[in-house]
């Protein structure tokens, strides 16, 4: 009778479940010497140099895996870092986006402000063309001799 409890055994031979360690160990660091490093059972067979069908045998190092997969995820540490560097890209781009948003905001005020100017500074000089009595003089600056 056999129990929930007990830990598979492995049905196969030791030097194929040393061989299937070394490939799950190299695929688990992220150095992988047979395949593109994805955490697959194809890729852990491969890696080993072992049929599926030895592979499924080894029913102790495939609990194994799948609990490391549970704990840790998919991703290798390749693949860590590179989301990793995403996520920190995406942070920054939205930093940015922030501050044009902002800087826009602020363009968008001052060109109110120099239309508001303009109009104002249009409206004094069609009040001085009117006024006929009225010399603007330009201000003079004296230079030190």
């Amino acid at each position: 009778m056999t129990h929930l409890t007990e830990t598979p055994e492995d049905q196969v031979s030791p030097k194929t479940a040393a061989a299937l360690r070394a490939a799950m160990t190299r695929l688990f660091e992220g150095r992988p010497q047979r395949t593109d490093g994805r955490l697959t059972k194809e890729n852990l067979y491969k890696e080993a140099q072992v049929s599926r069908a030895t592979m499924n045998r080894a029913h102790a190092i495939l609990a194994e895996w799948d609990a490391h997969l549970a704990a840790h995820g998919k991703a290798t540490p390749g693949e860590a870092k590179l989301d990793a560097t995403i996520a920190d890209l995406k942070k920054r781009l939205t930093a940015k986006t922030q501050e044009c948003t902002l800087l826009e905001s602020k363009l968008k005020a001052a060109h109110t402000a120099i239309a508001a100017l303009f109009h104002d500074n249009e409206a004094l000089r069609q009040q001085l063309d009117k006024d006929a009595s009225i010399v603007v003089r330009p201000i003079r600056v004296r230079r030190p001799r």
